[in-house]
């Protein structure tokens, strides 16, 4: 009878326990629960591979302390990363819910993670002491630029560092003095301070200040590197250094700023394309425009390439496959990063879906891209040395966007070695559609995708330091090919 009673109690207790897991989850925020509920605890360990970051889980806390920690234990067991924001407008409350969250992933042992976009942004604040200003003295803004059109003079901006770095020293010393850490802190900074496209060339040429400056301002490439070293002079000793003067170790970087061969291959949405006056490289009807070697300027300790799904890009190329137009496109980005970062920098890769930015009244014969080559987009990307992934997505788009990336991430752990440790056998990324060929060299091993745009079925030949292999078509998988190993050269006695 005893043991009776005692199963009663186990199973009652069971029950309670699933009972008050379930109102917990009941209780996340809604955001939350479509991430749960899209994605699946992890099969394999994630070992010191980066956490995912995506947008839906961005300040997702609970009511309480116990709700936020479930929340972040939920997440973890995904493999993603919970990020908090600094708000500069409302430090006090931003402030205490981030050192809350903190506190907790300290406890936990994982990754402290924060957006400081906020600190980053107001530069150009719409303050006359900013603007560009007549040879006759009147002052006028670059209103070119979507989001802000009170872009000004880029010459006009030493007055605003301190106050900018004061807002993040509110928060990094709040850190400090609660030994908390800061290990990954990233910002979202766009249409703010120097930017040379759109209107900024023509506003700064009718600029007395900007003339005195730029000595050869119809030279555009002169323009150019001025206004770009401005732009890494403002990030560096405003944000990354502040954050480094407390927290040396963290990774440190800003959204589209990547090492790259000197051309970017796409644009964001308040960008316009390059007139023919500007330097561009023509690829089909693809505009790639020269860009400055600002990585190294910023004192950024990872890359943040953007591979995105922008809506013109559909019409930039000619390939049958609707698909490669897009895959083609986002895997030159994301390998453009992996093939010119400096040595132990790692790239971390903002990605999207669905098609972005599309126009209210969008042409019907532009096809989104299949969910499967977006799959096998995000397989290459990590083939090629891509260390992270960051998802930006709206709030319909969440439940879509976080279930198929999610589920390359987690089943990509299983050869977490590889990733570790293996070295990219190819950067090539083919002008046609047809194979394409990524992998990671470890030892005699490689593990190696091909990815098919056509129908061809044969072997394709690799060449791996000096030795040929014959990769076969196997759809949708990845395959581990091994080496021969290098015959010795023995000497006679």
């Amino acid at each position: 009878m005893k043991q009776v009673h005692l199963i009663a109690f186990i199973l009652s207790a069971i029950f309670a326990v699933a009972l008050c897991g379930g109102r917990a989850q009941a209780a996340f925020p809604a955001k939350i629960k479509a991430v749960l509920d899209e994605t699946k605890p992890l099969q394999f360990p994630r070992g010191d591979r980066l956490p995912l970051y995506v947008w839906p889980a961005m300040d997702a806390v609970g009511e309480t302390d116990a709700e936020t920690e479930q929340i972040i234990r939920d997440l973890d067991s995904r493999g993603i990363g919970l990020i908090s924001s600094w708000d500069a407008a409302h430090p006090e409350k931003s402030l205490d819910q981030a050192l809350r969250v903190a506190a907790i992933q300290k406890r936990l042992g994982l990754m402290v993670n924060v957006d400081v976009s906020s600190c980053m942004d107001g530069f150009f604040n719409g303050d006359p002491t900013t603007a560009h200003v007549t040879a006759d003295g009147k002052t006028f803004f670059d209103t070119s630029f979507t989001d802000n059109p009170k872009m000004g003079c880029p010459f006009a901006l030493a007055g605003r560092y301190a106050e900018m770095r004061a807002r993040f020293e509110t928060f990094v010393k709040a850190y400090k003095a609660r030994r908390l850490p800061l290990d990954f802190v990233f910002t979202d900074w766009e249409i703010d301070g120097p930017i040379e496209w759109n209107g900024a060339w023509e506003a700064s040429k009718n600029c007395a200040r900007c003339r005195e400056h730029v000595k050869h301002i119809e030279d555009f490439n002169e323009f150019q590197n001025t206004l770009r070293a401005i732009r890494c002079d403002m990030q560096r000793e405003v944000y990354s250094k502040t954050i480094k003067r407390y927290f040396p170790d963290a990774l440190i970087g800003n959204y589209g700023v990547y090492p790259s061969g000197g051309y970017r291959f796409w644009y964001d949405y308040y960008e316009n394309q390059p007139t023919d006056d500007m330097p561009y490289r023509t690829d089909q009807k693809a505009k790639y425009r020269q860009w400055f070697d600002e990585f190294p300027l910023t004192g950024y300790t990872y890359a943040m390439p953007v591979a995105y799904t922008w809506y013109p890009t559909f019409d930039w190329y000619r390939f049958p496959n609707t698909d490669y137009r897009w895959f083609y496109n986002m895997l030159l980005s994301a390998t453009d990063a992996c093939r010119n970062r400096p040595k132990n920098t790692p790239v971390i890769t903002f990605v999207h879906w669905h098609t972005t930015a599309p126009p209210n009244n969008p042409d019907p014969n532009v096809k989104q891209l299949s969910e499967e080559k977006y799959q096998e987009l995000l397989w290459h990307m990590l083939l090629r040395g891509t260390d992270g992934l960051f998802l930006w997505c709206t709030s319909s788009e969440s439940p879509k966007e976080v279930k198929l990336l999610q589920e390359v991430y987690a089943d990509s752990l299983k050869y977490r070695e590889f990733l570790d440790k293996g070295k990219p056998i190819t950067f090539d990324v083919p002008t046609w559609q047809g194979p394409v060929i990524s992998g990671l060299k470890l030892n005699l091993k490689v593990l190696i995708r091909r990815t098919d745009f056509d129908d061809a079925t044969e072997p394709v030949k690799v060449t791996i330091d000096g030795q040929t292999i014959s990769v076969p078509r196997v759809d949708g998988k990845c395959q581990i090919i091994t080496l021969k190993e290098k015959e010795r050269y023995v000497p006679m006695p």
